[in-house]
């Protein structure tokens, strides 16, 4: 990985355009809600072949509603489509409203591990992708789901996320992956060794784009493992982490990072979720001490999940959380490209003027003893439980 000093600032070029093409492959990001919706519709409506898709979240509002007619009108003029979506993700949306799909000829599944401990494995991946076997495939991947309040606006209290269109031949390895998932999804009684054996095979190594998944490992997901790696090595450390409640090796290595060089973290001060950002807020004291510098994005709900580690850019789903790098499947690409990680600080570097700066000096004014005992139990809360457990109870645990 090569290295990036701590001072060096955005290029002019690199903040002069929102796409930059590495390694033959075109990378644009989409920072705003409507502009994702757009993105998304396009790429459904200019799909010749297939349509792979693939959501946490599915609701049957406007933007859900507008999304499947796109699907609908896919399938009318001769595209293969499957989409899968998950189980709990997607609870309140009922089974009749994609009933018209695999009657159109769709592929249509619910990741629905349901029994004993796979009641707590979600499938957070997203991601939606167009002929995957021509010259010209698409995918569109980050942490947001097909939900009106992922496509809203700042100003109108939607989530704050980020999406990234890739288009060229990175997003066609995807394929394979997603058609071996979907049958896992669709067979009864798959086992868990399959999923397992299934993150790894497919989680890349090599090459300026790097697909890494996470799922239900014993050890490190490869991308827990691909990022704690770069962690090690790195100088210039710039975090956006919604749900931040990570390993406390990980923690260890940010901090190392503070000491010999800059790291910088965004922790989310809105959510939907007291719980997470008490957690966050228990990481603080240990970081702060060691140099690194934290701020809580206050615009609206922060729901991104995004880290640039020198020259190195990690965009997807997946949050700096236990969940997410021992359980959760998730979807991460991992970018080594000197002047897209300096497009993404230039980003970073936007969203520092939303969000308001944890000194240790305020951290030590909230952190009264009643604080300080909210903040521990809603870290083990976090770390030990299901997130749906958390958010029902969220009893004024952000301790502000």
């Amino acid at each position: 990985m090569s290295k990036s000093p701590a001072t060096k600032s955005p290029p002019k070029a690199a903040r002069a355009s929102p796409a930059l093409t590495v390694d033959g492959n075109r990378l644009t990001v989409l920072p705003d809600g409507p502009g994702r919706l757009e993105a998304l519709i396009a790429l459904i409506d200019g799909a010749k072949q297939s349509l792979r898709l693939l959501y946490y979240m599915y609701l049957g509002d406007k933007s859900g509603n507008r999304v499947r007619d796109a699907i609908m009108a896919a399938i009318d003029r001769g595209v293969e489509v499957s989409l899968l979506i998950d189980q709990f993700g997607s609870s309140s949306t009922p089974d009749d409203y994609f009933a018209e799909l695999p009657k159109r000829g769709a592929r249509f599944c619910r990741f629905n591990p349901s029994y004993g401990r796979r009641y707590l494995l979600r499938n957070h991946q997203k991601l939606a992708l167009a002929d995957a076997e021509s010259k010209t495939p698409r995918v569109l991947v980050g942490g947001f789901n097909v939900a009106d309040d992922y496509f809203g606006t700042v100003d109108q209290g939607a989530w704050r996320d980020i999406g990234l269109l890739v288009e060229g031949p990175a997003a066609a390895r995807l394929a394979p992956y997603y058609d071996k998932l979907i049958d896992w999804a669709l067979k009864k009684h798959s086992r868990m060794r399959t999923l397992r054996r299934m993150v790894f095979d497919y989680s890349e190594t090599k090459g300026k784009l790097q697909w890494q998944l996470g799922g239900p490992t014993a050890k490190l997901s490869p991308w827990g493992v691909s990022t704690c790696r770069d962690l090690a090595q790195s100088r210039d450390v710039e975090m956006v982490a919604a749900y931040f409640a990570p390993t406390w090796s990980m923690l260890r290595r940010i901090a190392r990072v503070g000491r010999r060089g800059r790291a910088r973290l965004i922790t989310a001060a809105k959510s939907d979720n007291n719980a997470t950002i008490a957690a966050a807020r228990f990481t603080y004291r240990r970081l702060l001490r060691r140099g690194v510098e934290i701020y809580e994005y206050r615009a609206t709900k922060l729901h991104t999940k995004l880290v640039v580690l020198d020259d190195v850019v990690h965009i997807g789903s997946s949050n700096l959380d236990i969940r997410s790098l021992y359980l959760n499947m998730e979807l991460m690409l991992r970018v080594d490209d000197g002047e897209f990680a300096q497009l993404m600080r230039h980003y970073f570097e936007g969203e520092l003027e939303q969000s308001e700066q944890i000194t240790p000096a305020l951290q030590k004014r909230r952190a009264t003893l009643l604080n300080r005992i909210r903040w521990a139990l809603s870290f083990f809360l976090v770390t030990s439980f299901d997130y749906g457990v958390t958010r029902r109870a969220n009893f004024g645990l952000t301790g502000e």
